[in-house]
């Protein structure tokens, strides 16, 4: 089972309470989570529409049934915890949490949880910044999201 992340992957569910929640099919414009691969997890968020619940994690795709269970809240208008979902219409979508993206700048690597790493000991292979950005197919602008795991 592998972290795979998507770009416009984007559901709705009518599920509610705390518990799996059953996807039924992609926005016009939009990939569905299938993209993701059976048993695969990915970064999410449900948001009610109309409401105020909402809810960022990680969470696991299963094909049979087309599902998404509940691993991990990262946060959430309940505290941090599973939102008990009420009755409606909530937008599923693929997302990339604040807490876990990495900006690239100067001769370091920063992560949102505050850590730092040298662009030379992060595994790029480089001595500088241009060259770990080459190496890491980085932005000339120096940004990065998602690099955690490539960085190190």
């Amino acid at each position: 089972m592998a972290l795979v992340l998507a770009d416009r992957v984007r559901e709705t569910t009518t599920t509610t309470g705390t518990g799996t929640v059953t996807l039924a099919g992609a926005y016009t414009g939009f990939q569905s989570f299938a993209v993701i691969g059976n048993g695969n997890t990915t970064y999410y968020t449900i948001a009610g529409q109309g409401t105020n619940e909402w809810e960022v994690g990680i969470g696991t795709y299963t094909s049979s049934g087309t599902t998404l269970s509940r691993d991990t809240v990262l946060s959430s208008s309940n505290s941090g915890s599973l939102v008990n979902f009420s009755a409606g219409t909530k937008d599923v979508f693929v997302t990339q949490p604040a807490e876990r993206t990495a900006y690239v700048d100067g001769t370091t690597a920063s992560f949102a949880n505050g850590g730092i790493v040298p662009v030379v000991s992060g595994g790029t292979g480089a001595s500088t910044v241009a060259g770990a950005q080459t190496n890491l197919e980085v932005d000339p602008a120096g940004t990065a999201v998602a690099m955690a795991i490539a960085l190190g």
